[in-house]
């Protein structure tokens, strides 16, 4: 692979130049991707090494509702909450783009409420079932950062509530030069939800609330209402030790997703892309729902390699060359454990909504699950 030495960003005007870096542009990382674009050996996002599916004891499911078991697993989850050792990251980095292209977290989730609205009930809410609040953490992007800072106002107080940006890159053109829109700027795009652990670890926020005793980091999805702070499954996770807990519910019809695999032993999350056609994704009859449960010291030490993967996007018209990493990488790196949860009912754990028509033909079931996790009055 050739390497890139000089400054890919020097044919750039200095003001577009200055607002890359500023914003968090990796010139190190930039430089690595654009040496993978110019070279000349063929690239593809498939995993390397032995896939094979899971043993069905490997997929878990909590105990019957109401049971001792399911109690006792409640009560420690229950007890993390009233301690304040937990506390709640919202993916919210996202542009609706088949909602017209608006700050998703500002999107009228049900009448009267934004998707930021229900979450800050939900913290309201939280204190009164709890006594305390767990902290609020949203990861935006440069795309969101100002809209949600502007609709939180002093609601953000950099603690309970708070906000926190992922980072940035250029895409590429197919040749390895920066891609320029239309309007002739760089064209710049957050390279995914694997910026998670750095990014959190840069804002400040993680550290604090581990030296208070913090124990657990629940990661969900803003669209996902479902993604909630659940005492049992805060008290599974919490039980098997493990550091991380990867929520999976069954696929219906012809559901895709990530799915938990075996690769070359270890049970890992697996991106449908990144999976050979020598191994049949059908055959796993559950997928992640973006859901995670961490262990809050693990992610506030986390320092692994990360895998990014090439993405081909049409940008103003033309093929544009973005990379990507993706959270689940980190079950490649820490023991996780599976839950199958719930994805219908009151107690429906995932509920995502990529599009009006979704958001619309999910607004009873939102509604209710709204209804009964108080983010409604």
């Amino acid at each position: 692979m050739p390497e890139v030495t000089d400054d890919p960003l020097a044919s750039l005007p200095e003001s577009d130049r200055t607002q890359l870096l500023e914003a968090g542009l990796d010139l190190g990382r930039l430089r690595q991707h654009i040496a993978r674009v110019r070279s000349e050996t063929p690239e593809d996002n498939f995993v390397r090494g032995s896939i094979s599916a899971p043993d069905a004891t490997e997929i878990e499911s909590l105990p019957p509702a109401g049971s001792e078991a399911y109690r006792a697993l409640e009560r420690r989850g229950l007890e993390a909450l009233e301690a304040g050792h937990v506390a709640l990251v919202v993916l919210a980095g996202g542009m609706a783009t088949r909602m017209g292209g608006v700050v998703k977290a500002l999107v009228e989730a049900l009448p009267g409420h934004t998707f930021l609205d229900l979450r800050l009930n939900e913290t309201q809410s939280n204190l009164r079932r709890y006594g305390k609040q767990p902290p609020l953490w949203i990861m935006t992007s440069y795309a969101t950062d100002a809209g949600i800072r502007a609709a939180l106002g002093q609601r953000r107080d950099g603690e309970r509530i708070a906000t926190f940006q992922q980072f940035v890159s250029a895409r590429l053109t197919p040749e390895g030069g920066i891609f320029l829109g239309d309007d002739g700027k760089p064209s710049i795009h957050a390279p995914g939800h694997g910026d998670l652990p750095e990014a959190l670890q840069q804002s400040g926020l993680i550290q604090p609330f581990v030296a208070r005793g913090g124990r657990v980091v629940m990661m969900t999805n803003l669209d996902n209402l479902g993604g909630t702070l659940d005492p049992a499954v805060i008290g599974h996770h919490l039980a098997h030790g493990d550091p991380v807990t990867s929520e999976v519910v069954d696929k219906v019809g012809s559901d895709r997703g990530g799915i938990p695999a075996r690769v070359d032993g270890r049970l890992v999350v697996l991106e449908e892309f990144r999976i050979p056609p020598s191994f049949d994704a059908n055959s796993v009859r559950v997928f992640n729902t973006n859901v995670f449960h961490f262990d809050a010291r693990a992610l506030s030490e986390l320092d692994m390699p990360w895998t990014f993967f090439r993405v081909t996007k049409k940008v103003d018209g033309r093929s544009a060359i973005q990379f990507e990493r993706l959270v689940n990488e980190i079950t490649f790196r820490l023991p996780t454990h599976y839950l199958r949860v719930p994805r219908s009912g009151s107690d429906a754990r995932f509920l995502p909504v990529k599009d009006l028509d979704e958001l619309e033909a999910r607004r009873a079931e939102n509604e209710l699950i709204a209804r009964t996790r108080g983010m409604l009055p």
